[in-house]
């Protein structure tokens, strides 16, 4: 069953996944606070599916300031334990925390690169990688790109950023186009 008559890569039986799909996933991301939101939640969706982060996101943005990089790198213990016991987020210690300390290295990559999206987007050579894939089985979860960019995330001391999750994350900031042929927003 779908919501209308599109083919979509993912989401064509559920409308808030759908409108994901179409006016997020896979469109170019060059605003650091959008970068780190997309970070965070892709983090949070390790082991669960993304419609459940969507149903949660909003949650998130009131639980991490907006997504305002250097309020959530400056969050104390106790606000951390508070967004534990609340039922809006994914009530999991490690993604928890790991959202302060990851914010804390967003900083410092901005600090030596004047913005995330600068350092980011020179792991594509500044465009997007379009894919050109047959069906949706096609696409990848992983490239040798996301392979080094979780690698040196991971130095740095960044975690929840695996080589499948930064590589979900390079599809929904729109480093990578992975819209299969028979999807409608594949020419887009």
């Amino acid at each position: 069953m779908s919501i209308d008559d599109k083919h979509r890569c993912f989401g064509s039986a559920n409308a808030l996944y759908a409108a994901y799909h179409d006016a997020e996933w896979g469109v170019p991301v060059h605003d650091d606070r959008m970068l780190f939101e997309m970070l965070i939640l892709e983090g949070a969706h390790a082991g669960l599916s993304w419609e459940t982060i969507l149903k949660k996101r909003e949650n998130y943005r009131a639980v991490f300031h907006g997504f305002d990089v250097d309020r959530v790198a400056a969050m104390p213990d106790t606000e951390l334990a508070a967004a534990l016991e609340n039922p809006g987020i994914v009530r999991h210690r490690q993604k928890v925390a790991s959202a302060r300390r990851n914010a804390q290295v967003f900083q410092a990559i901005q600090r030596e690169t004047g913005s995330f999206d600068a350092w980011l987007w020179h792991w594509v050579g500044g465009a997007p990688v379009v894919g050109d894939w047959a069906t949706k089985g096609d696409i990848p979860a992983t490239t040798p790109v996301s392979d080094a960019l979780s690698k040196d995330l991971k130095k740095r001391g960044m975690s929840f950023v695996g080589s499948t999750i930064i590589y979900a994350y390079m599809q929904a900031v729109g480093l990578v186009n992975d819209h299969y042929r028979g999807c409608w927003r594949h020419r887009a």
